[in-house]
């Protein structure tokens, strides 16, 4: 249990692949923190409307009431003068930019609690997913259960047949896979072109 600073804000990240809980710990810290009569807004990229247009929702269907955002910048503009944490879910569709705004609401005394995947379905770093991890004060790193041996996993296994970088899906078109049985796809990933969104 981390003793947390006070009188200042800070950014902490929860990273993994695929199905290891991340947006499920997101969750369970800022309902602690609504628990604790703080002040807390929850923020999504817009284009994630799979479960809940105005919610932030598990795959176990834990869920938080967040406003949707399209650019990073968004959210300061929606922030509430009291507000004294804020959540940020799929933090790696929402692009560099955010790594900025993160930074600007720990300036001003904001707990800031991101939560998104790391590596690619090739196992490469999801930028900006590297940036914030180097900016926080606090990690956390999710694991999930290879399917093939029942390991420890820490990557995305694409099972559908795409190569590019995003593509919508869940336990249908992805698996979650350890370092020994992932499957990175031979041919580079091309550019997205939208931003659908996956978990």
């Amino acid at each position: 249990m981390h003793q947390f600073p006070k009188n200042i804000g800070w950014v902490e990240v929860i990273c993994g692949s695929m199905f290891s809980g991340k947006t499920e710990e997101l969750i369970r810290r800022v309902k602690r923190a609504l628990y604790g009569k703080q002040r807390v807004q929850v923020f999504k990229p817009g284009i994630d409307t799979r479960y809940d247009e105005l919610s932030v929702v598990s795959h176990s269907q834990l869920k938080v009431v967040a406003t949707p955002v399209k650019r990073p910048e968004e959210i300061l503009q929606a922030l509430r003068p009291d507000t004294e944490v804020v959540g940020i879910d799929e933090v790696q569709f929402l692009g560099p930019e955010v790594v900025a705004v993160c930074e600007e609401l720990a300036t001003r005394g904001v707990r800031v609690i991101c939560a998104g995947l790391d590596q690619d379905f090739q196992g490469k770093p999801f930028e900006p997913m590297p940036q914030l991890l180097a900016i926080a004060e606090y990690i956390t790193k999710e694991l999930a259960i290879c399917v093939v041996c029942g390991n420890p996993a820490n990557r995305s296994q694409r099972l559908a047949d795409s190569q590019e970088r995003v593509l919508v899906g869940a336990s249908s078109a992805y698996e979650a896979r350890c370092r020994k049985c992932h499957v990175p796809s031979p041919v580079e990933a091309t550019p997205p072109q939208n931003l659908d969104l996956f978990r």
